[in-house]
């Protein structure tokens, strides 16, 4: 098997803009008009890209679930779809957990989730490594949306911090 057969794609993604306001566990919280526009949009983007996930991992928060459903709306398809608490509860280092041991075979996965787990995994895993261009846009804030799209070259069960590389980073249109 040559190199190229290793190479693998993994996307991160943050929920879009959430609704403010008391009364609801923040597990709970819904998507706005914005934050469902946001995923249509972001869905569009995966599209034009050719990225096509294989596997999405998505947190079982309400919003997150809701963004997922507006990716696809906008055109994003995954042969499979898990809903992980842990995307939701833990922070970087158990999400790279969560990747190595559900992404198997997929050459493309993307996790959809919050800030600032997104954040926080995407700086560990690229380690600075990758697009300049991609580091400057994500200087700007991981935003509502935003899809850090990060090269690996290996197994996924080997996935370790700096062993990927930020291609781009895609910041939120609405």
């Amino acid at each position: 098997m040559g190199i190229a057969a290793e190479d693998k794609t993994l996307l991160l993604m943050r929920h879009g803009k959430a609704e403010e306001g008391p009364g609801r566990p923040d597990h709970d919280r819904v998507l706005s008009k914005q934050g469902v526009r946001q995923g249509e949009l972001a869905g569009a983007w995966l599209r034009s890209q050719g990225l096509v996930p294989d596997l999405v991992i998505c947190s079982t928060a309400v919003r997150t679930r809701q963004t997922w459903d507006a990716v696809r709306r906008g055109g994003a398809r995954a042969e499979y779809v898990e809903f992980r608490r842990p995307v939701y509860e833990g922070g970087a280092e158990a999400l790279v957990e969560i990747i190595r041991e559900d992404a198997g075979d997929s050459s493309t996965v993307l996790v959809v989730g919050h800030n600032p787990t997104m954040a926080h995994a995407t700086s560990l895993l690229c380690d600075g490594d990758g697009s300049g261009p991609g580091h400057a846009a994500l200087a700007g804030g991981f935003g509502t949306s935003g899809i850090a799209v990060l090269r690996y070259s290996g197994d996924w069960a080997d996935l370790e911090f700096g062993s990927c590389d930020l291609d781009r980073f895609h910041a939120s249109e609405a």
